[in-house]
């Protein structure tokens, strides 16, 4: 492993930032630490950059024990949500910074900087403040500066926030290409759930100090091993029932089937809202209810529903729209709404 943490723990007077914290990244590897603010995630980026030092634990890079060692020597690269750019240097100078604290030759640092440039797209940008540059530009520099000395690891902090949606999502595959062609083993921080499906190999959702679940996206968008990983990663129908002889007991559905070997008693079922069928499409599922159309909200390439059933229970659903498909029912209408029970995942009590 390139990265290994374990046990670290992080008190901040009687509050415990970090309870116990365990993970390894291989090498290569982009995974994401995706979880709600206050979780943990920047203090243990902060515990591996080296500028929190853990109270419990070890930090481990290349196998070399750098718990204490100060951020300077652990030859790790971190991208700032504000991008820590000097103002008065211009971009090349940035760049260069991290060269020549390590006292690189200047030829060196030349060659380097105008690689990192071409890398980010911003070849002809060496001699511009980071004033004149957007938003977009600035972050490609502070990503630039902190490739350009080859660093064992790539920290990015929430790198994205600050800019627009559209911009944000052109630089997402911008650095998971560059993460791609350098090989970077690479650690980053986001509170966007989307954001983190669409560029990681592995998610490690946190709360409380504390690793939930770690895995690839789509077994944790389909498999999650809490109620929280369930209901913070996408959104979700969270169905609460009776579990006996095989089958739960659903408001609005009556008796739906269960996996093989579930146990009796209280049990709680994850149902995404794109697994939800509306109208004619419903006639031959198994599990039927009908609703009231409360919201309909156009996202463009789909459509998402807000329903509520007979009894109460609200539900969401999310339809694909094609230009040969009807409108979506409008607010207030009445529909037949279904699901296949192996679109069910059950939800791990506790």
């Amino acid at each position: 492993m390139q990265l290994s943490v374990t046990g670290i723990i992080r008190r901040f007077g009687p509050v415990a930032a970090l309870g116990g914290v365990d993970l390894d990244v291989a090498e290569g590897e982009f995974l994401t630490i995706l979880g709600p603010s206050g979780s943990g995630k920047t203090t243990l980026l902060k515990a591996i950059a080296g500028f929190e030092i853990p109270d419990e634990g070890a930090v481990r890079l290349g196998g070399q024990d750098v718990t204490l060692a100060p951020p300077r020597s652990r030859e790790v690269g971190m991208v700032f949500q504000n991008y820590a750019l000097f103002p008065h240097m211009s971009v090349a100078q940035n760049i260069a910074f991290p060269l020549e604290m390590r006292r690189r030759p200047r030829a060196e640092v030349r060659e380097r900087v105008a690689e990192a440039l071409r890398l980010v797209e911003l070849d002809s940008f060496g001699d511009r403040l980071p004033r004149q540059l957007s938003g977009g530009q600035q972050q490609r520099v502070a990503l630039a500066r902190a490739i350009v000395f080859n660093p064992r690891l790539l920290l990015l902090d929430e790198p994205f926030g600050a800019l627009d949606r559209k911009l944000r999502e052109s630089l997402q595959l911008e650095v998971r290409r560059l993460q791609r062609r350098l090989k970077l083993t690479t650690l980053f921080i986001t509170h966007d759930q989307e954001e983190a499906l669409i560029m990681s190999d592995r998610i490690a959702v946190m709360d409380k100090g504390r690793i939930q679940q770690i895995g690839l996206p789509g077994e944790l968008y389909a498999r999650p091993a809490s109620r929280f990983v369930a209901d913070f990663l996408g959104e979700s129908n969270l169905l609460e029932g009776r579990a006996r002889n095989g089958v739960a007991e659903l408001a609005g559905f009556g008796a739906v089937p269960l996996p093989p070997a579930q146990p009796d008693g209280k049990v709680t079922l994850l149902l995404r809202p794109e697994a939800l069928r509306i109208g004619a499409s419903t006639a031959a599922l198994p599990c039927r209810a009908e609703a009231v159309v409360l919201d309909t909200v156009f996202l463009g390439q789909s459509a998402k529903l807000r329903l509520q059933l007979d009894g109460g229970t609200e539900m969401l659903a999310r339809l694909p729209l094609r230009p040969s498909d009807p409108p979506p029912p409008p607010e207030g209408s009445r529909v037949a709404l279904g699901f296949a029970p192996e679109d069910l995942h059950v939800v791990p009590q506790g």
